[in-house]
């Protein structure tokens, strides 16, 4: 029996600072028809207000250092302001939706994360999925958005990258639909020149990506994300496309951006 469709998308990069390109996205997001979970990243948002709040900020390989006052920060602005307009915006363009954080429900139980030599702070790495409770909501034709902040069971919230979240989530409904994860911010693809808009790689097999990634073609920036898909892509979901988020529909349908298969 084939399985229903399930959209995954996660929204990031400077989209969500920009308020027309994100109620762009967010009118083809809601036009889009069939059962849909959206991921939000954070922006610059609460780099911004840690910076007039005089939170000092680090970053190492890109992931946000997460001491405990930052955490207050990044929980009002992914869980509260972000979240919650989103939500907002798409009840406004008819389109029914929940906005909940990884707490709620018990929805992504995390663990802090231990590494051998950098101390993250309040960083958590997704141990569960409470795919029953999505199921739930899903039946009900009701769009989940998730904010990037999950909870470890012990009462203690943790900053979580929202591209792993996507990928755990995406390969979690994996049993119950065919999966279809997007992952949808400012470029056009998986490039093969960071600087040209025009070199998109159309598709990507496990293969064909350690082949690029020896050569060295693959910006080491793009990457982590790439090792999500991936790992996705092995665990069950059906595919993976990486591309702008402003074209929405023709992501979907594969007609731009790079879709991630297997060999």
């Amino acid at each position: 029996m084939l399985k229903e469709r399930l959209y995954v998308i996660k929204i990031g990069g400077n989209i969500i600072d920009d308020e027309q390109r994100l109620g762009a996205f967010l009118a083809s997001y809601a036009s889009l028809n069939g059962k849909k979970i959206l991921i939000h990243g954070g922006g610059k948002l609460a780099t911004q207000l840690a910076t007039t709040l005089q939170i000092p900020q680090q970053m190492v390989d890109g992931r946000r250092i997460t001491d405990a006052e930052t955490l207050r920060v990044v929980t009002m602005v992914y869980a509260g302001y972000i979240n919650k307009n989103i939500v907002a915006s798409l009840q406004q363009l008819g389109s029914n939706a929940i906005g909940l954080c990884g707490a709620d429900a018990n929805l992504i139980r995390a663990q802090k994360r231990v590494h051998e030599t950098i101390d993250f702070g309040f960083v958590g790495d997704v141990q569960q999925v409470n795919d029953a409770f999505l199921q739930t909501l899903l039946q009900q034709n009701i769009s989940v958005v998730i904010a990037p902040i999950t909870h470890n069971g012990e009462g203690q919230l943790l900053n979580t990258n929202a591209d792993t979240i996507a990928q755990e989530i995406a390969t979690a409904m994996a049993c119950y639909y065919q999966v279809s994860l997007i992952y949808s911010f400012e470029k056009t693809g998986v490039l093969l020149d960071v600087n040209d808009e025009s070199s998109v790689i159309p598709q990507l097999t496990p293969s064909l990506y350690q082949q690029y990634r020896k050569e060295e073609k693959i910006f080491a920036g793009m990457i982590p994300k790439l090792d999500n898909a991936f790992r996705a892509i092995a665990s069950g979901v059906h595919n993976v496309t990486i591309g702008k988020a402003e074209e929405l529909g023709k992501l979907v349908s594969g007609q731009t951006g790079t879709t991630l298969t297997h060999d």
